[in-house]
């Protein structure tokens, strides 16, 4: 009886060939999904290194303008200075001393206001300078996030 059972019952054959075909198929996608995910790998490190190469460009550019107004607003300072003691030195009583010494402080003071909104006017352009790039590169992206 045990021998009509197993004559009677069709036990599935393994087809290797459907097999190797689905493995195939697989090891495509992996392959694909791989090439896919470096292409977004690396295109986000070009971003990264191109918004750093950016960023630095600028930042050296804007703080060697505010290096460059400093030593403008410090040269102006000194010589002003210099042209105030000179002035001292040719004065004739001690009314004209106080004179010249009140002058001189307000002149110091408008041109210190002068100079300290001058170099705030060039900081905050040099800030808005060296966040745009990384800036405007992070709103690309996050457009390009929405689409995908």
């Amino acid at each position: 009886m045990a021998n009509e059972f197993s004559d009677n019952v069709e036990f599935p054959s393994f087809d290797t060939s459907k097999a190797t075909d689905q493995f195939r198929v697989l090891a495509e996608r992996g392959v694909e999904q791989s090439k896919q995910a470096y292409e977004r790998i690396k295109s986000g490190a070009e971003w990264a290194q191109k918004t750093f190469e950016t960023s630095a460009e600028t930042s050296r550019a804007a703080t060697s303008e505010l290096s460059l107004k400093t030593i403008a607003a410090l040269r102006t300072n000194t010589l002003a200075g210099f042209d105030h003691l000179e002035s001292l030195t040719r004065a004739k009583t001690f009314a004209e001393v106080i004179e010249l010494q009140s002058n001189y402080l307000r002149s110091s003071f408008e041109t210190f206001v002068s100079q300290g909104k001058d170099l705030q006017a060039a900081a905050t352009k040099a800030a808005e300078d060296v966040s745009r790039p990384v800036k405007e590169n992070f709103e690309s992206a996050m457009r390009e996030l929405k689409v995908a």
